[in-house]
């Protein structure tokens, strides 16, 4: 038995951390799901982005699910986003 059986078994709620990245324009944002890493997806506005972010995250757990993988835990408390700056040498 995995770590995760509950979640399979008992359809518990989890949450997973998304990652919007703006066109440059901000025409469409780009989604990220760090717990599926093959997990990506866009939408025109934010709110549309996090609907189709939803949408991947639940077949990808029923994917997961269909073929007996564990689904990953939440990341909510896990996932660390840091920023970095670094030096662009003058042109």
């Amino acid at each position: 038995m995995n770590d995760f059986s509950s979640i399979e078994s008992h359809g518990m709620d989890v949450a997973y951390r998304v990652v919007l990245e703006p066109e440059p324009d901000r025409s469409a944002y780009n989604v990220i799901v760090p717990a599926f890493p093959t997990a990506h997806t866009w939408g025109e506005t934010v709110e549309e982005a996090l609907a189709h972010a939803r949408e991947v995250i639940e077949l990808e757990i029923e994917d997961r699910t269909e073929r007996g993988e564990p689904v990953p835990p939440s990341d909510v408390e896990t996932l660390l986003l840091e920023t970095i700056t670094v030096e662009v040498p003058a042109a």
